[in-house]
């Protein structure tokens, strides 16, 4: 029977404010594993199970607060009183053109480099981790989950999941899938790595522009810069504007725009949103230029504390599952399990196993053979409040090796 790690609503609820500078006491793993085991099925209510294992033990138990976070400071643009960039005579890595003032902009937390300082306190406006530079699209994807909230910039994935653990961030929402793009890997395996709770979506519309310095044409470019992704997502429209430009590949797309703009770039065109050239100070050459109008980035809202899943609007769940033998067999027993109730999947993704990749398999008669060992993400449009769904993932154990509830959380409704 699979192990159901502890990701259940059953457990939600107020929890106590842990500073990120708090030591926690060691994790207990043998018996609180085992107690949290028997958390497998949401049930609704909180408080204690029949194990007399209480929540507040849970947390401890499963907590994975860092105290290796580096205080530091992050470099910003120098500028004037009048909030240009001054020049500097002593800095010959500086173009001689005339540059466009860059605001003061927050600058994107990394790895090293967690300003612990500025953790909320309790009552403080909600602040929301994304990935990229002000004016990238996940920043818009944020606002549009939270209109309210303080966005968090952080410069890999990685960094938006551990600003949530270290209390520095309340949410974080991240990429998924992109309509052209397909599903973004990486995420996916950091949903594995990471103990955060999946607690909503947002499907937005990506509308891409062509930006460049002030007073630039287009037939001054000799290059466009961006993240891979958006330059794939443009590929057709850019070749169709006749443009004889070289591709080059950057972290995100608002952050291309600001290294352009910082730098004076006037051979450089950038792909990024309309924000990113009201912030950055440049002009949009082109609307709308992604090859399909009908381009949809599909982000997941993830949070330290799970949502407690409800029957009163359409609900998503996401669930991880594995087994070491008979993946094939053992993959359509647990899809016979969503289709014998009636419950539809919406998505299913493998990723490689990340300890176990290749199992090998011994045949007499044939010889020895490398299998490939995957993990399956699957999400299921049912809230964990439903028996069916309930049910489903208590035969699901019988077929796996490895089970664990991602979230339960509200579907984006929105047209």
């Amino acid at each position: 029977m699979a192990h159901v790690l502890p990701s259940s609503p059953a457990l939600a609820g107020p929890s106590p404010r842990i500073h990120p500078a708090t030591s926690l006491q060691p994790r207990r793993s043998s018996t609180m594993q085992t107690r949290c085991i028997h958390q497998s099925i949401y049930t609704g209510q909180p408080s204690i199970s029949p194990t007399g294992f209480s929540r507040s033990d849970w947390q401890t138990s499963c907590a994975i607060l860092s105290s290796k976070a580096i205080l530091g400071s992050f470099p910003m643009i120098p500028t004037s009183s009048n909030g240009n960039v001054p020049a500097n005579d002593n800095n010959s890595s500086l173009p001689s053109l005339e540059l466009v003032p860059v605001p003061n902009l927050p600058r994107p937390l990394s790895l090293t480099n967690f300003d612990l300082s500025s953790s909320p306190t309790h009552g403080s406006q909600l602040r929301v981790a994304y990935q990229g530079a002000p004016g990238a699209y996940s920043e818009g994807a944020a606002s549009t989950a939270y209109p309210d909230c303080q966005p968090v910039p952080c410069d890999q994935f990685d960094v938006a999941f551990k600003a949530v653990e270290l209390w520095i961030a309340d949410r974080a929402v991240l990429p998924v899938e992109n309509s052209l793009g397909g599903s973004i890997h990486r995420n996916y395996d950091l949903l594995l790595r990471h103990r955060l709770h999946i607690v909503g979506e947002v499907q937005k519309s990506v509308h891409h522009c062509l930006l460049s310095l002030p007073g630039v044409r287009k037939d001054n470019l000799t290059r466009v810069m961006s993240h891979p992704q958006a330059l794939a997502q443009c590929e057709h429209t850019i070749t169709a504007l006749g443009l004889n430009v070289v591709r080059e590949s950057f972290d995100d797309t608002a952050a291309a725009a600001e290294y352009v703009a910082a730098n004076g770039l006037r051979d450089t065109a950038v792909i990024a949103s309309a924000r990113a050239a009201e912030l950055y100070g440049l002009q949009v050459l082109e609307y709308g230029i992604q090859d399909d109008p009908r381009n949809v980035t599909r982000f997941l809202v993830l949070a330290r504390e799970p949502a407690i899943p409800r029957l009163n609007r359409p609900f998503k769940t996401s669930i991880v599952f594995g087994h070491d033998k008979d993946g094939t067999s053992s993959l359509f027993k647990v899809l016979s399990a969503f289709a014998f109730r009636d419950i539809k999947l919406s998505k299913i993704e493998s990723r490689p196993h990340r300890f176990s990749p290749i199992r090998l398999v011994d045949d007499a008669n044939v010889g020895t053979a490398k299998h490939f060992e995957y993990m399956f993400y699957l999400d299921f449009q049912a809230s964990m409040a439903d028996v069916r769904a309930q049910n489903a993932l208590t035969e699901i154990q019988e077929y796996t090796s490895f089970l664990r509830v991602l979230g339960s959380y509200p579907m984006d409704m929105t047209p």
